[in-house]
C-alpha cells in the first residue's frame, strides 16, 4: 500500500509537470510567432531572434517527452500496485491475461480445474511480460515436473520473492502486457538458414553504393554522367535479380520479430540482476552471448528491421536505387540471423522461465502465510493440511484436511446438493498443480508424492 501512494504522488507530480511544460511550449509558440511578426512585418528585430524561440521550443519538446514517458510508466507502475491489491482482494477476475489459447481440450484435468479461462489459475498467477513467459506458465500448470525439478524452482522463487524492484520494473516495460513475440516463430526463423548472406556480398553491396553516391557528386560538379549512369543501370539490374529474395526476407521476418523492443527492454532489465539459486544463476548464464549484452544484440535486430520497414518511406523509395538501401538492411538482418539466429530458441526458453518463476515469486509474495510442498519419495501418498481453494477470497475459504497413501486408498466424498463437494474436489487438484509446478500452495501443509497426478 505505500508503494502504490508513492507511485500515485509521483503520478500526480508528473501530470502537473506535463500541464506545466504543455502550458510552457504554447507560450513559446505565441512569441516565437510574435517576434516573427517583429522581425517580417514591422522590421523592428534581427532574424537571428527567432533561434531564441526555436532552440527553447525544441528544448521544452524534449524535457516534455520524457515527462509523457515517465508519465506513462509511472501509471503503469500505479496500476501493477493496484492489481495487486485486487488479487488480494479477490477482486481480480478479468484483469489480466486468461490463457485461454493454451487450454488443450484433451488434457485430463486442466478444464476441471479451471486453470485456464476467466476467473482462472493461470489468471490468478500470470505476471508475464511476454509470450514466452506465459507459454511457460502455462506448460508448468499443465505438465507436472520431477520432484528435483519442482524444488529447482522453489528456490528460485523464494528468491525472487523479495525481489520487489524488479517485478515492478518488469510489469511497467512496454505499453501492454504480453508481448506479440511469438517464442516458436522467432526460433524457428534464427535456425533457418539465411536466404542473403556473405561478408563479401554485404561488402560489395556498400562498396557499390558509395562508388554509385561519389558517381553522383563527380557528374553534379565536374558534369561526369556516363559513370554514374552506368553504376546506377548496375543497382538497378541488381535490385531486379534480388527482388524476390528481398521479399522472402521481409516475409519471413514480418511475424516473428514483432514487438522486439519490448523482448530487449526485459533482457535488459533480467541482465542488470544478481541470482544466487542454483537454477536463476544457470538461466542467467543461458543468457549471456559473450561480447555484447543480449539485449543489445536484440535491440541491433529490432533496429535493423526498423531501418528495413522505412523502406516504404518516400525518401528512400527515391533514394533506394542509388543507395540501394533495402538490399543492405536485409542484408544486416540476414547477417544478424546467420551468426546468433541458432541460439534464439535457447534464449527465448530461458527467459520465459525466469518470467514464469517470477509469476510463481509474484503469488507467494502475496501469500506469505503460504507454504511450499514438501516432495515425498515413498509410495503414492497425499497429505494435506487446512488446504484451501487459491481461487476463491480468503474470507470464503473452508479449510480441509486429506490423507490419501498407506493404507488409505480411496476417499468416498459425499454430501448434498451444494455441500462443497466438488470446491474439495478442486481443492485438493489445484493445490497439487502448483506443488508440482514449484510453486506455492494454500494449505498449511502438503506433502505428495512426487509426480502424483492432478485430477477431478
Amino acid at each position: 500500500m505505500r508503494r502504490l501512494e508513492m507511485r500515485r504522488a509521483e503520478a500526480a507530480a508528473l501530470e502537473r509537470r506535463h500541464r506545466s511544460l504543455g502550458n510552457l511550449r504554447l507560450l513559446t509558440f505565441v512569441a516565437a510567432a510574435a517576434l516573427a511578426w517583429l522581425v517580417f512585418a514591422a522590421g523592428a528585430a534581427s532574424r537571428l531572434w527567432l533561434a531564441v524561440p526555436a532552440g527553447l521550443f525544441a528544448v521544452l519538446v524534449v524535457l516534455h517527452d520524457h515527462v509523457l514517458r515517465e508519465r506513462s510508466q509511472t501509471a503503469r507502475a500505479v496500476s501493477y500496485y493496484e492489481k495487486l491489491l485486487a488479487r488480494l482482494e479477490g477482486n481480480w477476475i478479468g484483469t489480466a491475461e486468461t490463457g485461454e489459447r493454451y487450454l488443450k481440450p484433451a488434457h485430463p484435468y486442466a478444464e476441471d480445474l479451471d486453470l485456464f479461462g476467466r476467473g482462472s489459475l493461470f489468471e490468478l498467477l500470470c505476471t508475464a511480460r511476454t509470450r514466452a513467459g506465459e507459454a511457460t506458465l502455462a506448460q508448468w500448470l499443465q505438465k507436472p515436473a520431477r520432484p528435483e525439478v519442482a524444488r529447482a524452482r522453489q528456490a528460485a522463487i523464494a528468491e525472487l520473492r523479495s525481489k520487489l524492484n524488479l517485478r515492478e520494473d518488469l510489469a511497467v516495460l512496454g505499453e501492454e502486457a504480453g508481448s506479440g513475440v511469438n517464442p516458436e516463430e522467432l526460433a524457428a526463423w534464427g535456425a533457418a538458414p539465411p536466404l542473403l548472406g556473405g561478408r563479401r556480398a554485404r561488402m560489395a553491396l556498400l562498396t557499390l553504393a558509395c562508388l554509385t553516391t561519389l558517381s553522383a557528386g563527380a557528374w553534379a560538379v565536374w558534369g561526369w554522367r556516363d559513370p554514374f549512369v552506368i553504376l546506377l543501370a548496375a543497382q538497378l539490374a541488381l535490385m531486379y535479380r534480388l527482388r524476390k529474395r528481398l521479399a522472402r526476407v521481409v516475409h519471413a521476418v514480418e511475424r516473428p520479430a514483432h514487438d522486439l523492443a519490448l523482448l530487449a527492454a526485459v533482457l535488459a532489465r533480467i541482465e542488470k540482476e544478481q541470482f544466487q539459486s542454483p537454477r536463476l544463476v544457470e538461466l542467467r548464464a543461458g543468457l549471456a552471448t559473450g561480447g555484447w549484452p543480449l539485449s543489445r544484440r536484440v535491440a541491433r535486430l529490432n533496429r535493423w528491421i526498423e531501418l528495413l520497414d522505412s523502406r516504404d518511406n518516400l525518401f528512400v523509395r527515391v533514394a533506394d536505387p542509388m543507395i540501394l538501401w533495402s538490399l543492405q538492411m536485409a542484408f544486416a538482418v540476414e547477417a544478424w540471423r546467420g551468426r546468433w539466429g541458432p541460439g534464439i530458441g535457447a534464449w527465448i526458453a530461458a527467459l520465459g522461465e525466469i518470467e514464469a518463476l517470477s509469476s510463481l515469486a509474484e503469488y507467494s509474495y502475496e501469500h506469505p502465510g503460504d507454504p511450499f510442498a514438501e516432495f515425498a519419495a515413498e509410495s503414492p501418498c497425499l497429505e494435506g493440511e487446512g488446504l484451501g481453494h487459491p481461487l476463491l477470497p480468503e474470507s470464503r475459504v473452508v479449510r480441509n484436511d486429506v490423507r490419501l497413501g498407506g493404507e488409505c486408498r480411496v476417499l468416498v466424498v459425499s454430501g448434498s446438493n451444494m455441500s462443497g463437494k466438488s470446491t474439495l474436489l478442486r481443492t485438493v487438484g489445484v493445490n497439487v498443480v502448483l506443488a508440482q509446478a514449484g510453486a506455492s500452495v494454500r494449505a498449511r501443509r502438503l506433502h505428495p508424492r512426487a509426480g502424483l497426478a492432478a485430477r477431478r
